[in-house]
């Protein structure tokens, strides 16, 4: 499997993301062919080795007539559906600005069909994001990790005053994506860069284990006085894996809660989306004996899983960080039984055999309403699987 991580030390944006495919290989000529295709007015992609605190990198510039046009989103479809990009392509570039109108538009508290692009609607901003499309393409990997995202910190002037780092719509597309913890008074990552990354990314995290075959670095316009403003991708290769995906895990200690009152959180919890709920013997302070509560769950649902936690247990904290999750592919499967149809799930393995799962719900239902025992219902649904399965 083909694999690009993107280091984001000092941010991302779209010029930064131009500069590092570039540099790891990916052809100029051919971004600026597909850029030609959109019809922008006199619109050259540049290209120029230079150094940031003491490192190299490449730093790709957009170089246009001026201009004065605030496009909507549908104009900027429009320019690049009647282009000669690939459907691919196409199909990148325009997901990535619907991923911006849609926090534009939220932001402003307009529709995605009214919402004004002006920075981002900008020549320079369409070929970054246009450019990227057909260079993430052209580097034909399957997967993209990343790590966590630094904002910056400070104000930035933009079309519509002064405001605070990250920029509103910036902020917006980060919602769900880890942040990482930047004292350095700059805008780090702009919203055509937080567009790109809430878009591409397959997962955050640390560098996944990979065997490195090509590294890109891509140059910001501006000198940070602290580090280096590059942005590093890595792209390599790793063994084929099942399917992968970064989930939350949320943790407390609790040892003056009693036992019913954690049984009830961990329900509350289940029924509100955690993935998985369970518990920990564990010993506190003191040689008390107390519980450990983890929870499993999607980035979307952290702020109302902690609300619980904190309510039904009065925990003064809850520890939370991303992790990778490795998944086997999987669908719903119904099977026959002497009882009648009995829902599970059929996995696929590695090596593309097939397991299947009765669902519990399912089989208690039987069970009860039979007055079969429950183990029996499940012996009896996983026999008529391997029966239809020739097995």
């Amino acid at each position: 499997m083909k694999i690009a991580y993107l280091e984001c030390t000092s941010g991302i944006s779209g010029d930064m993301t131009l500069g590092a495919l570039v540099d790891a290989g990916v052809s100029l000529g051919q971004i600026q062919a597909g850029i030609d295709s959109l019809g922008l007015p006199s619109c050259q992609l540049t290209q120029e080795e230079v150094k940031r605190k003491g490192f190299r990198a490449t730093k790709v510039d957009v170089v246009h007539e001026p201009e004065h046009a605030h496009r909507h989103l549908h104009h900027i479809t429009d320019m690049i559906d009647g282009s000669s990009l690939t459907d691919n392509q196409k199909e990148l570039a325009k997901r990535i600005f619907t991923k911006l109108g849609e926090a534009e538009a939220k932001v402003h508290g307009t529709t995605i069909r009214k919402v004004h692009f002006h920075e981002v609607g900008a020549v320079d901003s369409i070929a970054d994001i246009v450019g990227t499309a057909i260079g993430l393409d052209l580097l034909g990997v399957d997967r993209i990790a990343c790590s966590p995202i630094p904002t910056g910190t400070g104000h930035i002037t933009i079309a519509h005053g002064r405001v605070g780092v990250p920029a509103p719509a910036t902020a917006e597309l980060l919602i769900g994506i880890p942040l990482e913890h930047s004292v350095i008074e700059a805008e780090l990552t702009t919203p055509t860069g937080a567009s790109i990354v809430a878009t591409v990314v397959d997962e955050f995290g640390p560098l996944p284990a990979m065997t490195i075959d090509a590294i890109g670095y891509g140059a910001g316009t501006r000198e940070l006085e602290s580090q280096a403003n590059v942005l590093r991708l890595m792209v390599g290769s790793t063994p084929e894996s099942p399917q992968a995906d970064q989930i939350w895990v949320l943790e407390t200690n609790i040892d003056d809660v009693a036992g019913e009152v954690i049984g009830h959180c961990c329900t509350l919890l289940a029924e509100a989306g955690a993935l998985d709920v369970y518990t920990t013997a564990i010993q506190m302070k003191k040689n008390r004996p107390g519980s450990k509560v983890s929870v499993l769950c999607q980035a979307a649902d952290i702020v109302h899983l902690e609300q619980i936690l904190f309510r039904e247990t009065a925990t003064l904290g809850i520890r939370r960080w991303p992790a990778s999750r490795h998944k086997l592919d999987r669908r719903p499967h119904d099977v026959e039984t002497p009882w009648g149809p009995v829902q599970g799930k059929l996995a696929t393995l590695a090596d593309g055999s097939s397991s299947f799962s009765p669902e519990y719900e399912s089989c208690r239902q039987i069970a009860e309403t039979q007055g079969v025992p429950l183990k029996q219902v499940y012996d009896e649904a996983r026999r008529s699987w391997q029966a239809s399965a020739g097995k």
